[in-house]
């Protein structure tokens, strides 16, 4: 079988990127077709890989500063040409669901979530561009078209996987097409139980003004514990100024794979305050055997069981998080439990799920090809 991955582009290394390598190590041989390639900022794994790149990788910025070529990229996931494959895989969030295949290819797509700038979020992408009221207004409408292009790629794809029962939701009310949830890989094998614990709860990742680490900062403030940041954005500064004096929050920046599998095995608990799709960072927590405090809505619903794994807070507010921090008892949860929980998110599970998924459609796309 001739299979080709397309991907939106390799510009970081998130949730997305780790499907993409485990995507890599079903199909050791299909080579990667992305808007973008940069090497400096994607995983490493892929050097060895062939990679296809869109016209956006050879124009002036087009890597560094690819989001200025947004109007473009439809066209340019377009322009990719698929007539000698059996089997697409698009890994999706943005535009590789796009792509245009003959009616002799099965495309599958695994989402990750409608376009969140186009759906769910396009009020809140807009108000937090920092432009002014009529540049904002030219972006709207821009928004706009993309939008429509985005709901009409979404009918090229003959199969949807969803990350989440929750990206599934979305799937159904934003494209009108059913999904099969499988959630993606989380290296849960890394990690381990400690019996030499920390005094700081933890959280990190992409600092983005959705992640909602704000809230968490506030409530720290006012709890007086001990939080530890890590990880880089663009929301990095203004959460510093946040924090202000306060001794109590440490930012620590980008740290390694090693530091990063000491800071959640040593923490008392992981802090998720965001509404994600599927949530890595809380299953990689939970795998090192720590609770979870997390926002009640999103991917977290699924991945973390109240009481068992950690505990909710029901509004998205400093308050409403401090409060539970006030009555919130690390060691009231048994580490062996929680990482027996995050056990059944790994990888070989992700392999077997997916596997087994292509095999049973493509058996139908096969069938239904020779009864035309």
């Amino acid at each position: 079988m001739r299979v080709a991955l397309v991907h939106d582009h390799l510009a970081q290394d998130g949730g997305a990127e780790k499907v993409l390598k485990v995507l890599c190590e079903i199909f050791p041989e299909a080579p990667i077709y992305t808007l973008l390639y940069e090497p400096e900022n994607a995983n490493k794994n892929y050097k060895d890989k062939r990679i296809e790149t869109s016209i956006i990788q050879r124009l002036p910025g087009g890597v560094k500063h690819y989001k200025w070529y947004l109007p473009f990229m439809p066209m340019a996931v377009e322009f990719f040409d698929f007539s000698g494959y059996d089997l697409v895989i698009s890994d999706a969030s943005a535009f590789a669901k796009g792509v245009i295949t003959s009616t002799e290819t099965l495309h599958i797509c695994y989402c990750h979530t409608p376009t969140r700038y186009l759906w769910s979020d396009t009020h809140q992408y807009i108000n937090e561009l920092k432009y002014n009221k009529y540049f904002k207004k030219v972006i709207s409408f821009m928004l706009s078209w993309l939008r429509t292009w985005d709901r009409l790629a979404a009918e090229r794809v003959d199969s949807y996987i969803a990350n989440s029962k929750f990206v599934a939701r979305r799937i159904t009310k934003y494209y009108r097409r059913e999904s099969t949830v499988i959630y993606p890989p989380v290296d849960v094998d890394k990690f381990n139980i400690s019996k030499d614990l920390g005094d700081y709860y933890l959280i990190g990742g992409r600092l983005a003004p959705y992640k909602r680490v704000d809230i968490v900062v506030e409530a720290f403030k006012q709890s007086g514990k001990k939080l530890k940041i890590f990880g880089d954005g663009i929301d990095l500064a203004r959460l510093k100024k946040i924090a202000g004096t306060a001794e109590n929050i440490e930012f620590l920046g980008r740290v390694d794979d090693e530091e990063k599998i000491r800071l959640y095995c040593n923490c008392l608990a992981f802090i998720n305050p965001q509404e994600e799709d599927f949530g890595i960072t809380a299953v990689e927590a939970m795998a090192a055997g720590r609770p979870v405090i997390a926002y009640n809505r999103g991917g977290a619903c699924e991945t973390i069981k109240s009481k068992v794994t950690g505990e909710f807070f029901y509004e998205q507010t400093a308050e409403a998080l401090a409060r539970l921090l006030s009555r919130f008892k690390p060691e009231s949860f048994n580490p062996e439990v929680i990482r027996a929980h995050a056990l059944t998110f790994s990888r070989d599970r992700f392999k077997k799920e997916m596997v087994a998924y292509i095999q049973s459609e493509y058996q139908k796309f096969s069938k239904n090809s020779c009864d035309l």
